[in-house]
């Protein structure tokens, strides 16, 4: 549609409107407001393509221009010779006329319609049908008066006004996700109560003799906030040589950024929806949906467990964090299993590709530590290829390749405020799982912005000495809870194998215990038996993604290392030479490689119901008293490999000791040489001793002494006056140790 609109007083303008699309033509190749991910380097929003964030009727720009429209004269602009000024000064005058008219049809919104409906509308369907538009109307009050005091000054602040103004129109992320439903909640009333239609209907003939329905002008608002970045658009290409050009650019930016806002929570809320629709047709589901991100895809597959290889009909529904597997019972499901997808890796299968039949296209779920696996099949290879696209990307974003980048550790993340990337600027759009949010330092960033993040300002020794001074006890789940069973009158706290807890109230005979959920700060109940005490500081605060920040600070440590490149970097050293490296790629995580006699070895490190080991002879909670048990007299390396020289570690060639063993002999043990966690996990939890044999495990001393349970700290006399008067005989033993170790 072409027209020609009045810009100021006397000069006329060629102006295009083109209408909205239909929700089926809305999300195209070329839109704009794709997704988070697509938008990372795109920051210009075509004037094309700005309608696309919101669908609505087709006549919709009609309402707008008609009710913010000023007098159409014939064209006479290719008649008149303007300058940049002249052309600036156009935009300029446009974008306080036309906030004029619009903050004058929000007055008439509310004089006439707001107000009267109060009289036969309750505050619940007020509120539905007007969401927040009194706060809408108070916001564009303020900003049509600094407008206004800005023209008269020739208008070379207006770029600062929108971008002080940005956070407060974030509200209309509010108002436009809920204009279709209010739309539909006026029909509703209209059509069911007849005082209510005849109300409105005296009311619409108080606007502009009953021109728009009170349906149509609830849609300018939503129209209006997105035409704010074409207005600047225009205003930046005609202030060339301006000098506040930058600070135009910037509140064009601050425009657009706002557009894509809106539109991410109008998803999100779209979302919900669905999310809420899945989480009905579920029965036995005991966990908010939402919790674990955005639905990717659902559909009938077979599944197959990798012990039970019979293939079963299920409905599969794929979160960015989880895989629901349901059975199809009628319009309803019955819940399955819940994997999580933090603990899986994703194969493909190409040896089934070959069967033509139906339901042979397969591919596979490892788990990372060895156990069940699951295999899927699908109907035809197109399917396949499409839930592993989207089986990608739900891994991706959970565990984003970036994650740890400059020593953060970013988690994808619900920010309860309006939050902006630390990198861009720009906000982390919608309403839950906006961004990834760093545990350490609290920094917000976009996907694609987390390599570009400085470093963290919080150090990890200093974040984990933070952990364990501070607040409760620290535990590590050892097994998934997702609510079931449930704690009587209480809560849920849902969390996976890994995470960590920090303890606020639990009795060792008491089945249910409080914690708080360290990565999310999120409060509930859970079992006692879904956790273990944390007597591994060096793992917090995620023993996910990666184990290369914990253990980097030791020499034996090579990090992420293939075979190949452990072979090329052993072969030069002497025999006896050993590293520990990183097998992120593989089911079991860890590796040993040793040359023995002119030949490096490859041994697998086990990590099985939480014990590490290489031999069942012997098991260790950690890595690091592994490597101890492994390289010191009569370790398993001289047992393996008995007639090489073993000890010898790379770049570092630590003298070993007995302190790791030195400190079995005083804990109460069983056979194998294990630690009996289940006798004295319940008294450290009592009696609050882990913060203190937290720091036993924690302080490296320089190269020249074992790292292990050696440390330079001072006594610490509140932390042992508070401990003996609860739990001497176990104090004074530890304070031996404390002292014997820190001796020698």
């Amino acid at each position: 549609q072409r027209g020609w609109v009045k810009c100021g007083r006397h000069i006329l303008v060629e102006c295009i409107q083109l209408p909205f699309p239909s929700e089926d033509t809305a999300l195209n190749e070329d839109d704009v407001y794709r997704s988070l991910e697509e938008l990372a380097d795109e920051h210009d929003v075509g004037e094309d393509d700005i309608y696309d964030c919101v669908p609505c009727e087709d006549d919709g720009d009609d309402i707008y221009e008609d009710i913010i429209k000023v007098e159409v004269r014939q064209p006479m602009v290719r008649k008149m010779g303007m300058t940049e000024d002249d052309k600036r000064n156009c935009c300029l005058v446009e974008i306080q006329e036309t906030e004029a008219k619009y903050y004058k049809t929000l007055e008439d919104i509310e004089k006439n319609y707001m107000i009267p409906l109060k009289q036969v509308l309750s505050p619940q369907d007020m509120g539905a049908i007007f969401v927040n538009l009194e706060d809408v109307i108070k916001v564009h009050f303020a900003l049509l008066r600094a407008i206004d005091l800005n023209m008269v000054s020739g208008g070379n602040g207006l770029g600062k006004i929108f971008i002080d103004f940005k956070e407060r129109l974030l509200i209309y992320g509010q108002y436009c996700s809920h204009m279709e439903t209010a739309q539909k909640t006026l029909d509703e009333l209209i059509t069911t109560r007849e005082e209510v239609k005849m109300k409105v209907e005296e009311c619409t003939m108080k606007v502009q003799e009953g021109k728009f329905k009170l349906q149509d002008l609830l849609v300018v608002p939503m129209q209006r906030v997105l035409k704010y970045h074409l207005l600047l658009k225009e205003l930046v290409s005609h202030s060339t040589d301006r000098p506040d050009r930058q600070q135009l650019k910037e509140a064009l930016e601050a425009m657009q950024d706002l557009a894509m806002y809106i539109n991410e929570v109008k998803r999100d809320n779209e979302t919900l929806k669905k999310i809420s629709e899945f989480q009905n047709s579920i029965e036995n589901l005991q966990v908010k949906l939402e919790e674990y991100g955005r639905p990717k895809i659902d559909g009938e597959l077979k599944v197959s467990s990798i012990v039970n290889r019979t293939k079963q009909d299920r409905y599969i529904f794929l979160f960015d964090k989880v895989v629901i597997v349901c059975k199809r019972k009628g319009y309803s499901y019955e819940l399955k299993e819940i994997i999580e997808l933090q603990s899986y890796k994703m194969s493909d299968d190409p040896m089934n590709n070959r069967d033509v039949k139906k339901w042979s296209y397969g591919f596979y779920l490892i788990h990372l530590q060895g156990k069940q696996g699951f295999q899927f099949f699908c109907k035809t290879e197109d399917t396949k290829r499409k839930w592993m696209e989207q089986f990608e990307m739900a891994m991706s974003n959970i565990k984003p390749e970036k994650a740890t980048a400059n020593q953060h550790n970013f988690q994808m993340h619900t920010f309860e405020k309006n939050t902006n990337c630390r990198a861009c600027k720009m906000l982390l759009r919608g309403i839950f799982y906006q961004g990834y949010y760093c545990s350490r330092c609290g920094t917000g960033a976009h996907k694609e912005c987390l390599e570009c993040i400085t470093i963290c300002k919080i150090s990890s020794l200093s974040y984990r000495m933070h952990l364990i001074l501070t607040s409760g006890p620290k535990m590590v789940a050892v097994r998934n809870y997702h609510g079931t069973p449930v704690p009587p009158g209480k809560t849920p706290l849902s969390f996976q194998t890994g995470d960590f807890i920090e303890l606020l109230k639990g009795e060792p005979d008491t089945t249910w215990w409080e914690g708080k959920l360290i990565q999310t700060q999120k409060s509930g109940f859970f079992p006692n038996n879904c956790v273990k005490p944390c007597l591994d500081p060096k793992s917090f605060p995620s023993r996910q993604p990666s184990r290369e920040t914990d253990y980097y600070g030791y020499p034996w440590f090579a990090g992420n290392m293939e075979r190949t490149q452990a072979d090329n970097l052993l072969k030069s050293h002497s025999s006896g030479t050993y590293l520990i490296r990183e097998r992120t790629a593989e089911a079991e995580r860890f590796a040993i490689s040793i040359k023995f006699n002119e030949e490096v070895k490859h041994i697998k490190v086990i990590e099985k119901d939480s014990w590490i080991h290489i031999t069942e002879a012997k098991k260790t909670l950690l890595l690091l008293p592994l490597v101890f048990c492994l390289t010191g007299v009569g370790g398993v390396l001289s047992v393996s490999f008995a007639e090489g020289e073993t000890g010898a570690g790379v770049a570092g060639q630590h003298p070993l000791s007995s302190h790791w063993r030195f400190l079995q002999l005083l804990l109460p043990q069983s056979s194998g040489s294990k630690l009996l966690l289940s006798e004295l996990s319940p008294l450290l939890v009592r009696y609050s001793l882990l913060p203190f044999l937290q720091l036993l495990f924690f302080f490296p001393l320089p190269s020249s002494k074992p790292p292990l349970l050696s440390f330079h700290i001072p006594f610490h006399p509140v932390l042992f006056h508070s401990c003996c008067h609860r739990f001497s005989s176990l104090l004074s033993c530890v304070i031996t140790v404390h002292y014997i170790v820190w001796s020698i």
